[in-house]
């Protein structure tokens, strides 16, 4: 399974891109190792877990993903981070945009939702210019929602 953007590839993450992580030194956090030992326990997990985020030349720029399996109401929590150089370029909008059109393609899905933190204006920017609405506003987090009837692009 492969999603094709204009500028990026969107696969799930498994142990055969491992090699390629490795070669070029990405790291972005535990999400990728913690996503290899979970598939090992659950083969379900390939695409509701990590995927890797590849512009067209080949160079990983980021991770995204879902935190699970959807739930019983049928709605997966997608997250994501790009590393710092690929930041500002619309490359989350465009990554980000992609899996949760293909998330809402699924029988199984018909909402994902997200968090972010009330400073995280660059996730919230990403999350509105997609079509994610508020759910839920803490002092700290703004929880949002992409449902298959919204017009999230």
């Amino acid at each position: 399974m492969t999603i094709e953007t204009d500028r990026l590839t969107i696969v799930p993450y498994s142990a055969q891109w491992t090699p390629l992580v490795l070669a070029q030194t990405y790291e972005n956090g535990p999400e990728l190792e913690n996503h290899l030992i979970g598939l090992a326990e659950n083969p379900a997990l390939l695409h509701w877990g990590s995927w890797l985020v590849i512009r067209k030349d080949r160079n990983i720029i980021g991770d995204i993903g879902f935190k699970g399996l959807p739930s019983a109401n049928q709605t997966v929590e997608i997250g994501y981070g790009l590393l710092d150089c690929y930041q500002n370029n619309g490359y989350a909008t465009e990554a980000v945009a992609a899996l949760v059109a293909w998330a809402l393609s699924r029988p199984n899905v018909k909402t994902v939702s997200a968090e972010t933190s009330m400073t995280n204006q660059a996730s919230i920017r990403v999350l509105e210019k997609i079509g994610f609405k508020k759910a839920t506003v803490s002092d700290t987090f703004i929880h949002w929602s992409c449902l298959q009837t919204d017009v999230c692009k």
